[in-house]
């Protein structure tokens, strides 16, 4: 069957030979004059589904992007594909914009990559007035969304660009937006006449865990020790707690380093830049650090705090596994995560509507943390989507979490709250219900509560778990006003009066040794080919220090280790290779093949 335009194109430039799931209708419908809204997943390939029509049009395609390093990284990737691209924004000095600008004006790009803020400008609007554009891409939709982690007020303008150029098809790509936000996306961008295509937000690679938090940094550094010498990122909720991890792992022996807001600039790019292009660098980092992140090979993702939302804790894990090789996504979390995050969206200046969206996201991420089902089933039930599980591949499915009638703990737990004046803390209301002989609990007076010690059957690990889903049922809130302390909401009624059962996960003892369920993530290679594949990653890193750019966008691990497999001693072998496009074939193929017959 002779191939479509779309796909010669696909083949020809970037290497490969066919489309994935809704790519080429994506691809044929925008190229044909049409709009779009796409959501797709991180590593689905959203990026061709606007590259290539822009190449399949006549002019240049704009692509509105957020960050300076992801316009980077693409624009470079492109170019090695023997793509016409540049971008736009405040790294370049006067003269290279100005040149940018002319070859924008002249027809020679095919490709743009643009800032919000840039695009929004009088003098760019004009540019573009006076310029052939084969489409509009909006990446990072999400960031329109008023509600969402990523908010960018310039995104909420873009309308202009259908109101300029109306004949002028657009396309909007997120991988990130549940339900709201997408209904969100197409009303503020003006696209509720735009097809919509909706990919499974599966990423079927990643292994979800989560594990209750007991020595944060000593359990960080048992399921680290299955991931040596890999690239990953670590989220820390505070900027010193970012510092103090990035120290504790570099006094462990790991490269690690921090990236947070309130580092200097110059620190935060160089940070940036060796995680990018040097292997097994650990980024520490608070949220500020990854969305755009294109490096394919980060093998685990890893939360030392609760994250605030299921949005953004998908959106953050999503970074892992870009390549589609294995890779984990473990959460450690505590009581003492959802108090703080509570505290923070009671005190914060937001509206009521605002506060009472932040609450009712945040339950939903403890529903997730506590469930004892599949946990891809119920992180893709925040987007919608239902998945037929069990998954196989997370925690819940691999080591199923035992579970126990918990009624009568949570009813002492409860009575315990209540006695004491609904004012107090995790800790001192532990201590009451284990009967601790404190000068604290005489000076209060608790040690004549009629709940003193009454829990003593129950280890302290045990009440942590029992209070925390508490919380996480809703049968307990938070007291904004009480420094943590802990509330009756009207739900615990029904328990207190034994009209409710409840039944909880079972704690898992504490444990030094690395739990259950990790895995090793690096990219298998067979151990016939590995010598091969390393040699080929040595030409790969000369390549990249040659030219100072990411290893990662001349080739992706996943293509060395094909050619490894395949040995082509050929040009026109290695061009069957997947992965490597006539561009690439031409400047690397000798160099390539000759490492291939060096060793044998």
């Amino acid at each position: 069957m002779p191939h479509s335009p779309a796909q010669e194109l696909l083949s020809s430039v970037f290497g490969y030979d066919s489309f994935r799931g809704d790519q080429q209708a994506i691809v044929e419908h925008v190229a044909g004059g049409n709009d779009a809204l796409v959501l797709m997943p991180t590593g689905g390939g959203k990026s061709l589904c606007y590259q290539i029509p822009a190449l399949l049009r006549d002019g240049c395609g704009i692509v509105i992007s957020p960050l300076i390093a992801l316009m980077q990284d693409q624009v470079e990737a492109l170019r090695q594909a023997g793509v016409r691209a540049e971008f736009l924004n405040s790294t370049l000095d006067a003269e290279t914009a100005a040149r940018v600008e002319r070859e924008l004006l002249d027809g020679e790009l095919e490709l743009l990559y643009v800032a919000p803020e840039r695009l929004l400008t009088g003098r760019f609007l004009s540019l573009l007035g006076r310029s052939q554009i084969a489409l509009f891409a909006i990446d990072e939709a999400h960031c329109v969304s008023q509600w969402g982690h990523d908010f960018r007020p310039e995104y909420r303008q873009l309308t202009v660009l259908h109101e300029r150029w109306p004949q002028i098809p657009r396309i909007a790509l997120t991988a990130t937006a549940d339900p709201p936000t997408q209904r969100e996306i197409a009303e503020r961008l003006d696209l509720a006449q735009a097809r919509h295509f909706v990919s499974s937000f599966d990423r079927p690679n990643i292994r979800y865990r989560v594990v209750q938090k007991d020595n944060a940094k000593r359990q960080l550094l048992d399921f680290l020790k299955a991931h040596r010498d890999e690239a990953g990122i670590v989220y820390c909720m505070s900027r010193r707690k970012v510092e103090e991890t990035a120290q504790f792992l570099c006094n462990e022996g790991m490269q690690a380093l921090p990236y947070h807001a309130g580092l200097p600039a110059e620190v935060r790019a160089a940070n940036q830049r060796r995680f990018l292009r040097e292997d097994g660098i650990v980024m520490c980092a608070t949220i500020a650090f990854g969305m755009g992140i294109d490096k394919p090979d980060v093998r685990f993702v890893a939360h030392t705090d609760l994250p605030k939302s299921m949005e953004g804790y998908y959106q953050e894990t999503g970074r892992a596994g870009r390549d589609g090789e294995p890779a984990e996504a473990w959460l450690c979390y505590g009581l003492g995560d959802v108090v703080l995050l509570k505290q923070m969206i009671e005190q914060s200046e937001a509206g009521e509507e605002r506060k009472q969206l932040e609450r009712s996201k945040l339950d939903h991420l403890l529903g997730y943390c506590e469930s004892m089902q599949c946990r891809r089933q119920v992180l893709l039930a925040g987007f919608g989507e239902t998945y037929p599980g069990p998954c196989g591949n997370c925690d819940n499915c691999l080591t199923p979490p035992a579970a126990w009638d918990a009624t009568v703990p949570a009813q002492k737990a409860l009575s315990c709250v209540y006695r004491s004046g609904q004012r107090f803390g995790v800790g001192h209301l532990i201590d009451i219900l284990r009967g601790s002989d404190s000068e604290r609990m005489r000076q209060l007076g608790h040690e004549k509560l009629s709940t003193y010690g009454i829990g003593r059957d129950l280890d302290a690990r045990s009440w942590r778990g029992v209070f925390r889903q508490l919380v996480a049922a809703s049968l307990l809130e938070v007291d904004p006003e009480a420094h943590g302390g802990l509330r009756l909401t009207d739900a615990s009624r029904d328990v207190l009066k034994g009209r409710r059962q409840m039944m909880m996960r079972r704690e898992n003892p504490a444990t030094r040794e690395r739990e259950r369920g990790s895995q090793r993530t690096g990219l298998p290679v067979q151990a016939e080919d590995l010598a091969l594949f390393n040699a080929l990653r040595g030409l790969r890193a000369e390549l990249a220090r040659e030219q100072n750019v990411p290893a990662f966008v001349i080739f992706h691990d996943s293509t060395l280790r094909n050619i490894a497999e395949q040995r082509p001693t050929s040009i026109d072998a290695l061009g069957r290779v997947g992965g490597i496009g006539g561009s690439k074939l031409s400047r690397y193929g000798p160099r390539l093949v000759e490492i291939v017959r060096e060793q044998g």
